[in-house]
C-alpha cells in the first residue's frame, strides 16, 4: 500500500517525502479529531466498577 501511494505522488524525491509527511499528518489530524471522538462514547473503557468486599 505504501509503495503504492508513493508511486502515485508527483514530483522527485524530496517532494514525494515532504507530500507523505503532509499527508500523514493530515489523517493523523483526521484520527485525532474526527474519528477517535465519534467512537469515544462507544468504547467501554469510561464504565469503571470497583466493589469494595
Amino acid at each position: 500500500m505504501y509503495v503504492w501511494i508513493w508511486r502515485h505522488l508527483p514530483g522527485n524525491t524530496a517532494v514525494r517525502a515532504t507530500l507523505s509527511l503532509v499527508l500523514f499528518a493530515a489523517v493523523a489530524a483526521l484520527l485525532l479529531f474526527v474519528v477517535f471522538p465519534a467512537v469515544e462514547p462507544h468504547l467501554p473503557f469510561n464504565r469503571v466498577t470497583i466493589s469494595s468486599g
